[in-house]
């Protein structure tokens, strides 16, 4: 099976803004419809075409997850990489593509396409859209490298790749076979996952008011742990504070513990010493659930006993 890339029609402003912040590690390609998106696997390549008249493909990103938000919590999962300067600005432009009425205040649901290793081509280094491209092509176009159209546009992204500075260059076999890319998951794409491989409850409470909900690393990243699903816990926001400052813990075997430490030194905790015990809701996946050495370091590093 080929490697499918995605030409996608895109928001100038969304463009324009983020081309000028060099170094970005993942960026938020959002739809004003929350239609579901299944057109790529995690590693295929999501490129940016701008409007017509313009058509060309001025840059893309390496695909790594999908799912629907309301619109404040796209905002505050990446804030800029959304491509605007304010959740104001961002909200805004999406009610234009919706047609909304401008008294409309619900959070609206947003589609989010995360993309990682996101680049920017140079003016003289666009790409025109190939000729099986429609002008009636008003969203995207499925492309795949094992048909003649695909392949070509493979190797014209991969051509320009090696003007991409290091840390974007994510085409590293550039003239290779087409290949699956492995994404680097940044914090924003991390928030997303782990809320959604746990239905986006509380693993511990079972909360599902979206907005108290947060995605927790065990090991924090500034102490080398990384934005997996393998690192990560959704807890309701006090219980995750309570876990990053070390009252609280999560057992290898999925067990949450309280330190008596609360009782001592804030006289209270009565909700949180009802928990002591609990089964931890973890995911069905193998793969996704919390690494039991990740938890033997919060065990062992944080939790205050």
């Amino acid at each position: 099976m080929g490697i499918s890339l995605v030409i996608a029609v895109t928001d100038d402003a969304w463009f324009d803004m983020l081309r000028r912040r060099p170094g970005l590690s993942e960026v938020n390609f959002w739809a004003p419809s929350g239609a579901q998106f299944r057109a790529l696997r995690p590693g295929e390549l999501f490129l940016f075409k701008l409007h017509a008249p313009r058509n060309v493909i001025v840059g893309g990103g390496i695909f790594a997850y999908a799912n629907t938000l309301p619109c404040s919590l796209a905002w505050e999962a990446f804030r800029e990489a959304n491509g605007a300067q304010s959740a104001g600005e961002m909200r805004a432009r999406i009610a234009k593509y919706r047609r909304s009425d401008p008294s409309d205040r619900s959070d609206f649901p947003v589609g989010c396409r995360i993309l990682t290793q996101p680049f920017f081509f140079a003016e003289a280094d666009w790409i025109p859209v190939p000729q099986s491209w429609s002008r009636n092509i008003v969203s995207f176009k499925t492309y795949n490298t094992d048909e003649t159209d695909g392949m070509t546009l493979w190797n014209a992204v991969a051509e320009r790749m090696t003007q991409v500075p290091a840390p974007n260059a994510v085409m590293e076999d550039r003239f290779g076979m087409p290949h699956l890319i492995q994404p680097r998951l940044g914090q924003g794409a991390f928030r997303i996952l782990v809320t959604d491989i746990y239905h986006r409850r509380c693993a511990v409470t079972q909360e599902r008011t979206l907005p108290a909900l947060e995605a927790a690393h065990i090991r924090p990243y500034s102490d080398g742990g990384e934005h997996e699903a393998s690192n990560g816990l959704l807890l309701r926001r006090d219980i995750h504070s309570l876990f990053d400052a070390g009252y609280v813990t999560v057992t290898p075997d999925y067990r949450f513990e309280v330190s008596r430490r609360i009782r001592e030194e804030f006289d209270n905790g009565k909700h949180y010493y009802a928990l002591q015990g609990a089964r931890v809701a973890v995911p069905e996946v193998a793969g996704q659930q919390p690494d039991p050495g990740a938890l033997v370091w919060h065990n062992e590093h944080r939790f205050k006993g």
